[in-house]
């Protein structure tokens, strides 16, 4: 599972949830990963429960533990590589 922590109101979010929409609309990449998308306005306690300081932040999830975090990704490469474990 993938969640990405953004707000609605932030450009930064915006911006990197365009990236990532980039790197997982790859054909191959398409449904590597379940995405939920988080709110900071709406879910403050989701932030609270996987320890996010700052949006926008991409937490990897497997196995009922965080695997991985990006915190404030500036571009779609960025992304990609954070990825790149888990892609196809």
């Amino acid at each position: 599972m993938l969640l990405f922590f953004g707000s609605t109101t932030e450009g930064l979010s915006r911006r990197a949830e365009g990236y990532l929409a980039q790197v997982l609309q790859r054909r191959a990449n398409h449904e590597t990963f379940h995405l939920r998308r988080v709110a900071r306005e709406e879910r403050p306690d989701l932030l609270e429960r996987f320890r996010v300081a700052a949006t926008p932040t991409i937490v990897v999830v497997q196995g009922n533990k965080v695997q991985a975090r990006l915190v404030q990704p500036r571009g779609a490469d960025e992304i990609r590589v954070f990825l790149t474990p888990w892609l196809k």
